[in-house]
């Protein structure tokens, strides 16, 4: 396991890691990201993870599973909570993220993914949203100049207080994300959503009484502040470099519902 963790000057910009201001964070370094636990919840708030799109290594996916052992296997979700129903291990930090540099860092770092610390419960059921919120990361990269060949991503479930419990944790309806570039010296970021909320289709999670519904995942680009406002972290100087509503206030009538790349505004 890599020890190297985020790089908050990876940009050539001071983007520090998000903060919590009332609760405790747990932070683990892996290789080229970093995991705020919210220990209480078993589930990270965050992840923050740096991306060199010009270094990518293609590598085999591998499914090696594991909890840290930095962490007591109390404060985080393991195999339990993912065997048999229709959840998934959804990664946090998008596998092939990380993977960069030389082979043997890229090999760790792919590794380093597996980790339960970043897996948060998803539907099973994959759409064309989620397909699209999979590959947010490559389309920043790819749809911009080569100067936005590096990359910051941060990204989390929302961890509300009203989330319905299963199997000792409580599963999240909402997860965001906020993609972080400098372009002619300046800071930029674009925020996200993706939405698994409850008024949509259930989904089989062993016909256990009390079970949670999920359902269809929807994509929203959304001012980085309403990200703010959803998850209660401080995002530093993100909200103010937002390409898509600089200075917003949260008002879920300004997310815009993404079917197709070309809707996002960068």
């Amino acid at each position: 396991m890599g020890d190297v963790g985020y790089d908050s000057g990876f940009l050539g910009l001071d983007v520090r890691l998000p903060w919590h201001p009332l609760v405790p964070l747990v932070t683990l370094d892996y290789t080229h990201f970093t995991v705020g636990m919210n220990t209480a919840r078993r589930l990270a708030a965050f992840t923050a993870v740096n991306i060199d799109g010009r270094s990518l290594v293609e590598l085999e996916r591998g499914d090696d599973w594991h909890l840290d052992e930095r962490l007591p296997e109390d404060q985080q979700a393991g195999e339990e909570l993912y065997a048999r129903n229709d959840l998934d291990r959804g990664h946090l930090v998008r596998r092939r993220d990380p993977v960069w540099g030389d082979r043997d860092t890229a090999e760790r770092a792919n590794t380093d993914t597996f980790a339960y610390t970043n897996a948060a419960p998803q539907a099973a059921e994959f759409n064309q949203s989620k397909e699209l919120w999979l590959g947010l990361e490559d389309y920043v990269l790819s749809a911009a100049r080569a100067s936005r060949s590096r990359l910051s991503v941060f990204t989390g479930p929302v961890l509300a207080v009203d989330d319905e419990e299963y199997r000792g944790v409580r599963i999240p309806r909402q997860f965001w994300k906020v993609a972080a570039w400098v372009e002619d010296g300046v800071l930029a970021s674009t925020g996200y959503v993706l939405d698994q909320s409850p008024a949509l289709d259930d989904v089989d999670l062993g016909a256990r009484p009390g079970s949670p519904s999920l359902g269809p995942f929807r994509t929203f680009q959304v001012p980085v502040a309403d990200v703010v406002a959803l998850t209660a972290l401080d995002l530093g100087t993100l909200p103010e470099a937002d390409r898509f509503a600089p200075g917003a206030t949260a008002q879920v009538t300004e997310w815009r519902e993404l079917t197709v790349f070309g809707q996002i505004e960068l």
